[in-house]
């Protein structure tokens, strides 16, 4: 049996309006989301190109901002070398007080040491002495040469003018044997005499002695030869003669304490 067949649609004439589908309301948001991402994601695009290919992302430092910091830099150095430097001027200047007020300890200690020797020399109250040797200091100067200085002192007979010479003697030992060095030997000088003096009241004398080799030294004896009077013997053992402090300043200085 034949099934009857319609006819299909007739074409549409030149002048007539294509008949148009109808669009699901789904599908409309979908091109719509899909347009707005495009365009954001093309105006990311649009800035991450500004920043990579924009003048004032990629421009390096001009040449006035170098030099700006490396006289910044330059500065910064120059003042710390000055800090430093005041900083080892100021430790320099700290040091060199100390050394100062040191010395004028022990400048004070002295004068203070003198001023009591006067006072009991001069003094009203002091007692009376003859001729005498009131101390006898060595200082090395080598392994063998020494300084010696020599006080010497008088207040027996006021406004009386002392003179005559001063010879030192040293005893000690060589080789194990007892030996005496007079003042030629000491001197050097065989022909040596003694060293003036004139005083009245008191005068030190300072002179230059030679030890010889390998000769130990126990004691020395300070021999002074008035012009007019008897010769006067002074000993004493070397470690006293040798002390780096005298009894009158060692007695001021704790005085001063």
């Amino acid at each position: 049996m034949l099934r009857r067949m319609s006819p299909p649609d007739p074409a549409p004439s030149p002048g007539s309006t294509p008949h148009l589908l109808p669009v699901s309301r789904g599908a409309r948001a979908t091109v719509i989301g899909l347009a707005a991402l495009l365009v954001v994601a093309l105006g990311f695009g649009a800035w991450g190109a500004w920043k990579v290919f924009s003048p004032a992302a990629n421009a390096l430092p001009s040449s006035a901002q170098w030099q700006a910091a490396q006289a910044r830099n330059q500065q910064l150095e120059q003042r710390v070398a000055t800090l430093s430097r005041s900083d080892q001027i100021s430790r320099d200047a700290n040091r060199d007080l100390q050394d100062t007020l040191g010395e004028r300890d022990e400048q004070i200690a002295g004068l203070r040491a003198d001023v009591a020797f006067y006072e009991r020399f001069v003094g009203a109250t002091g007692q009376r002495r003859g001729l005498a040797v009131h101390e006898l200091k060595l200082q090395p100067q080598t392994d063998q040469a020494w300084h010696f200085t020599a006080t010497l002192t008088q207040n027996l007979n006021r406004g009386a003018v002392n003179r005559g010479r001063l010879q030192l003697t040293v005893e000690g030992t060589r080789d194990g044997k007892l030996e005496t060095l007079d003042w030629p030997r000491l001197r050097q000088q065989p022909t040596a005499d003694g060293m003036a003096f004139s005083f009245k009241y008191f005068q030190q004398l300072e002179g230059e002695i030679v030890l010889p080799p390998q000769f130990k030294p126990l004691r020395v004896t300070a021999r002074l030869q008035p012009d007019d009077g008897s010769r006067v013997d002074q000993s004493f053992t070397w470690a006293e003669a040798t002390a780096t402090q005298s009894p009158d300043t060692a007695a001021a200085a704790a005085d001063a304490g």
